[in-house]
Parts: structure tokens; C-alpha cells; sequence
């Protein structure tokens, strides 16, 4: 990363105390040891034709894309009589028979949309999503036993998405941490025969969506600033064409970071910037920046949350998890586009030491922000970084950032739909529209500038939140100050939670937000 010299003398404290790092050797589940290691059915998947012999006590499931009267009549012929009469003119999404080898289920997938789904065109469900959430949800209600799974006239997006359903809905955070292998998968398609690129495409982005919900399922005592960090190097300065930095708490007052210090200075592990380049050999295009909010814990600071507010803010890095998922498809994938991943990680924790309302810091830009709200923390981890990402000799063509950073999006939009801020027209519509093929929800919100003078303040440039309605919207306007105006930025404002299962995501717990539709952005 580019040093900075900034004449201007930052405002931190320069209290030295002692830190006490989490003890990873007692956790009974060696969860840092199975991070680099996504649980994922298609690893034992294996490609059968239609007429192949399977294991016995198969379970099997035959999904239709469009209507096909002469195989789904082959098919429910073989289960008993009374089956064959209720099943044969069901307008059921799904049909369940006993097949003479074992239990079977049809799915009559174009069934499953809703009437007024076509108005609705961003938010309609893809082909990919589509598939991906019917066959995830099949795979979590069958026992432990040999699968088959048949596509019936599915173009390739649809097989795609059921295929990375299969692998998404594989995962669970104690098998995977415990490293629990998985029953034997065989899948097949007709008329369109399956390739093995096919299988090794999707499991590339099932496992990057794994990978991200396993780093946002970590406990708090365990992943933090520092062992964070450790994984992020030990993955990715192995992976091809990959390159990592990392600034710790020394070289971060160096570059005078202090948003990103101040955050991190009241807890017991300091902060840290990390960086991934990805230079693909022969690719003369310039990179995309992304940069992540890492904030491994939030209490909220001395502005701290209420019990009930802080149950699940272990998640409050999730952003910068999306991106590591984002990471791991590209080191798996090898795309052509050049790419630059920054990491900014603090824990918000409450001590003698934490910032406080009032205090004053000054960026690594050189703009004041007060701190109006300890609570609003990760726009001032996301600026720091942001001003990294912008002031790099090989400038970026877009930069993006993704967190979990306002509530207030959440009560405009609800938690399964992201919003997304742009400054460039052309940015936001390939985005958008990379979302809505990979069955990610996204909702574009306008940067309304005129929320810039709330954010005022009388003993700095700016303060860092302000009450009153549209918080998500001054959190924007505020990152957008840390941003080169000449490079096209979009701030994703994310949720990357699922509060009860849904679709292909099995449990509770981390939902792998942005990952998929990011991948299709760097796909195009």
C-alpha cells in the first residue's frame, strides 16, 4: 500500500497499556483451523447420466424447469398406483413419490413464483436463484443419505444456481468446524449433458459463500483483529497471483490512520489494515478496490448497545467477510480482472481507553470528523481505508465497499434487501443488474447531498452522525469524502445475517450477503 506523508499531526491517544490475545489452543472446536476449510457437498459430488445405477436408499430429486409432460410421466409411473393419480395433474411446486429404490421428489419450478413477480424486475427471482433456493431448501429437509439430483430441460444459469444450492445448503457451522464429511452426491441433467467445469464453477462459489458465512459464524473470542488477520495471510499468500500487506497499530500511526486507531484503542487487540492484490499474469486493465468493514465485535463503545442490540454483533464484519468470500472465488477462479481487497479490522469494545463522544479526530485524509456517536463506528474504519484505496499510484477504475453499517437501512428496506449507494450511473446499473442474475436482493438509494449539513459541526470538519431520519443516507455522504470524486464509488450497505433459515441457508447465522452478486460483477 502506498505510504502517505500528512504533514497535519493526528488526534489519538498515545497511552500504552498492556493487551491479552484470545488463547486459540483451548477452543474445543478449532475453529480457526477449519476457517480455511468450507464444508461443501459438491466435494464428493459425482456426475452420473440419467440411466447410471446408484447407491441404494437414494434419495432423489428431479427438478423441471419448464414443463415436460413425457418425463414427469416416466418418472411417477414407477411409484404406486395412488400416487401416479394424484401426482399426474398436480399444480404442486412439490410432488413426493416412492420410487422402487427409495423416496423421490419432483419440482415443478416455475410454479413456485409469485403472480405479480414480473412487476417487480429487480427484485424478480433469476433462473440461478431460483434453482439455488428451491434445491438448497429440498437438500435441508433430507436425512443423512446418498442424494441424486436430476436438472430437466434447465438451461445452464438454472443448473448453475441448483448446483451452488446444493453446495450452500451443505453447510453448518459445527460439522464444519469439526470438519464432518459429507454423504455421497451424484447429479445429472438431460437433455443437456453436465461437464465437470460445470461442477468446479459452482463449487467455487458455493465454497467462496461458505467460507464468508464460517468468518461471520466465528465467535468473537476467537476471531479478532489479530487472528483475523492470521487467516487472511495464511490462505492468501499462498494463493496464485495474490500479494498481502498488512499494517499493524505502528505502521497505521505512520500512515496516520487515526479514524481506524481510534476505533480500535480501547480494545485488548489493536487494530489492523490488510491489503490482497490480485494481479493476474498479462491483464493490462486497472483494479477494482474493495474495501471491507471488519469490526470483529461492536458494543457500541461508551455509546454502548443494549443487551438485546449486541446479542449478534459478531456479525458487524460482515462486510469485510463478503469480501474475503469474494477473495477465495478469485484465487479459485483466476479471473482476468485485477483486483485490490482492503481489509480495515478494530473491535469496538468499551475500556478506560475507548474513544469518546465529543473527542475529535483527524483522518489519514486530513479532514476532522467529532465523534457525535461511538456507535457509529464503521464509517470511520471504512473512511481511513477508503482514502488508502483512493490514493494508490496504480489507481483504481471503481472502488466498493461493502458493511453492515446502519440500522436505519434495514427499517427502510428490511434485512433481505441491501441497499446500494452510487455515484456513477453506469456503475450502479452493472451492479444491479450482476445482483439480480445471481438472485441477490439490492435496492438502489439516492446519495442526497443536502443530508451533508446535518452532519455539521462547530469544533470540526464534520461530525460522524447526527439523529433524525435518514441515517443510512448521511452514512453515505460521509464515506463519500474519503473517496477520490474522480473514481466511481458504490458503498453497499448490507445486513449478512439470516434471522431464521431461508432458501439454501440451513440455520440461523451468517447468510453470505453480497458474495454471489459480487462474483457475477467480476464474471461480466
Amino acid at each position: 500500500m502506498a505510504q502517505k506523508k500528512n504533514p497535519n499531526k493526528k488526534v489519538v491517544s498515545k497511552t500504552k497499556k498492556k493487551r491479552k490475545d484470545a488463547d486459540l489452543s483451548t477452543y474445543p472446536i478449532q475453529g480457526l483451523k477449519q476457517l480455511l476449510h468450507s464444508q461443501n457437498y459438491l466435494d464428493c459430488a459425482k456426475i452420473v447420466s440419467p440411466t447410471d445405477a446408484v447407491a441404494d436408499g437414494t434419495v432423489r430429486l428431479f427438478v423441471f424447469a419448464k414443463p415436460d409432460p413425457k418425463k414427469f410421466r416416466k418418472i411417477v409411473e414407477r411409484w404406486p398406483k395412488w400416487q401416479i393419480e394424484k401426482s399426474i395433474n398436480s399444480n404442486e411446486v412439490w410432488i413426493t413419490g416412492a420410487g422402487p429404490d427409495g423416496p423421490e421428489t419432483i419440482c415443478q419450478s416455475w410454479l413456485s413464483l409469485c403472480e405479480d413477480s414480473e412487476h417487480y424486475s429487480q427484485l424478480t427471482p433469476s433462473s440461478f436463484g431460483l434453482s439455488r433456493d428451491l434445491v438448497g431448501q429440498w437438500l435441508l429437509q433430507q436425512p443423512d443419505a446418498p442424494i441424486y439430483v436430476e436438472f430437466i430441460e434447465a438451461a445452464s444459469e438454472f443448473i448453475y444456481g441448483g448446483l451452488v444450492g446444493l453446495g450452500v445448503a451443505s453447510y453448518r457451522y459445527l460439522k464444519a468446524a469439526q470438519g464432518q464429511m459429507m454423504s455421497s452426491l451424484y447429479v445429472s441433467s438431460s437433455p443437456k449433458k453436465l461437464r465437470v467445469t460445470d461442477l468446479d464453477k459452482a463449487r467455487q462459489l458455493s465454497s467462496a459463500t461458505n467460507f464468508c458465512r464460517h468468518l461471520v459464524n466465528a465467535p468473537a473470542n476467537i476471531l479478532n483483529p489479530k487472528s483475523y488477520t492470521q487467516i487472511l495471510k495464511s490462505y492468501f499468500q499462498r494463493a496464485k497471483n495474490f500479494k498481502v500487506e498488512i499494517w499493524e497499530e505502528p505502521q497505521l500511526k505512520k500512515e496516520n490512520a487515526g479514524l481506524l486507531l481510534a476505533v480500535g484503542q480501547g480494545a485488548a487487540t489493536p487494530p489492523a489494515l490488510v491489503r490482497l492484490s490480485y494481479r493476474p499474469a498479462g491483464s493490462k486493465k486497472k483494479p477494482i478496490a474493495f474495501v471491507g468493514k471488519g469490526i470483529t465485535f461492536d458494543t457500541g463503545g461508551l455509546d454502548i448497545k443494549p443487551s438485546s442490540g449486541m446479542r449478534i454483533m459478531k456479525k458487524d464484519m460482515g462486510g469485510s467477510a463478503a469480501l474475503a468470500g469474494l477473495a477465495y472465488w478469485v484465487a479459485e477462479a483466476q479471473p482476468k480482472r485485477p483486483c485490490d481487497f482492503y481489509f480495515s479490522l478494530a473491535e469496538n469494545a468499551v475500556s478506560a481507553y475507548s474513544m469518546r463522544p465529543g473527542d475529535v479526530i483527524q483522518s489519514r485524509n486530513g479532514i476532522t470528523v467529532e465523534i457525535d456517536n461511538t456507535d457509529a463506528e464503521g464509517r470511520l474504519v471504512l473512511a481511513d481505508a477508503l482514502d488508502v484505496a483512493s490514493r494508490q499510484k496504480e489507481k483504481p477504475s471503481a472502488i466498493i465497499d461493502v458493511a453492515t453499517l446502519t440500522g436505519a437501512i434495514k427499517m427502510g428496506l428490511g434485512s433481505e434487501i441491501p441497499g446500494l449507494f452510487c455515484n456513477s450511473d453506469s456503475l450502479s446499473e452493472k451492479l444491479l443488474l450482476s445482483w439480480q442474475e445471481k438472485g441477490e436482493l439490492l435496492w438502489r438509494m439516492p446519495l442526497f447531498h443536502q443530508h451533508k449539513r446535518k452532519l455539521q459541526s462547530f469544533v470540526a470538519n464534520t461530525a460522524n452522525s447526527a439523529s433524525g431520519f435518514g441515517g443510512a443516507i448521511r452514512a453515505a455522504v460521509f464515506l463519500e469524502q474519503f473517496v477520490d470524486n474522480s473514481i466511481p464509488w458504490a458503498h453497499f450497505d448490507i445486513y449478512a445475517w439470516a434471522d431464521s433459515p431461508s432458501g439454501a441457508i440451513a440455520e440461523v447465522g451468517a447468510s453470505g450477503q453480497a458474495v454471489q452478486g459480487l462474483v457475477g460483477f467480476l464474471e461480466k
